[in-house]
């Protein structure tokens, strides 16, 4: 991966839906130089997938946390999992080291929505722990990585759809 690559991922960041047009006069490369690198990006697995972010608090989500569980056995960790990819709320499920096995990110409605998940939880799996922090703000937000020339993509990954 090159400067014009980092360059056409920057760009890809700021706007997904930017215009192979404009994205080529933005690199100064042609229509067919970046719309082959874009291939070749989306081929290695570089891109994974091309999304709208849209903000939480405007479709009534107030109540974002960070819920840190220690499951009591391993016993239903697939039915855990399970719940935690079907459930709507549940944003980000991270199986973590140290004192708890799994922190989940979680954008709710209010209290009462958060509770309810909370008890959808308990009754597929015993926890021995929780522990949720309410998140008040969030003086910095990425939704990806930061690109630079000298990364090459991992073998074996896939790319992402347009």
């Amino acid at each position: 991966m090159d400067q014009i690559d980092v360059k056409i991922l920057e760009e890809l960041q700021q706007n997904a839906r930017i215009s192979l047009s404009s994205l080529s006069q933005n690199v100064n490369l042609s229509l067919s130089a970046v719309s082959e690198r874009l291939r070749r990006l989306n081929a290695s697995g570089v891109v994974k997938t091309y999304t709208a972010v849209l903000d939480h608090k405007a479709l009534g989500k107030d109540l974002s946390v960070l819920m840190s569980l220690s499951l009591e056995t391993m016993d239903h960790t697939q039915a855990f999992l399970d719940y935690v990819m079907q459930e709507d709320e549940i944003l980000e499920c991270h199986d973590i080291t140290d004192g708890f096995d799994y922190v989940l990110k979680i954008i709710t409605k209010n209290t009462d929505s958060l509770e309810r998940i909370m008890q959808n939880i308990k009754g597929i799996v015993k926890i021995k722990r929780t522990e949720v922090n309410i998140i008040l703000s969030t003086p910095k937000l990425r939704y990806s990585v930061v690109p630079t020339a000298d990364q090459t993509p991992a073998s074996g990954q896939k790319g992402g759809r347009l």
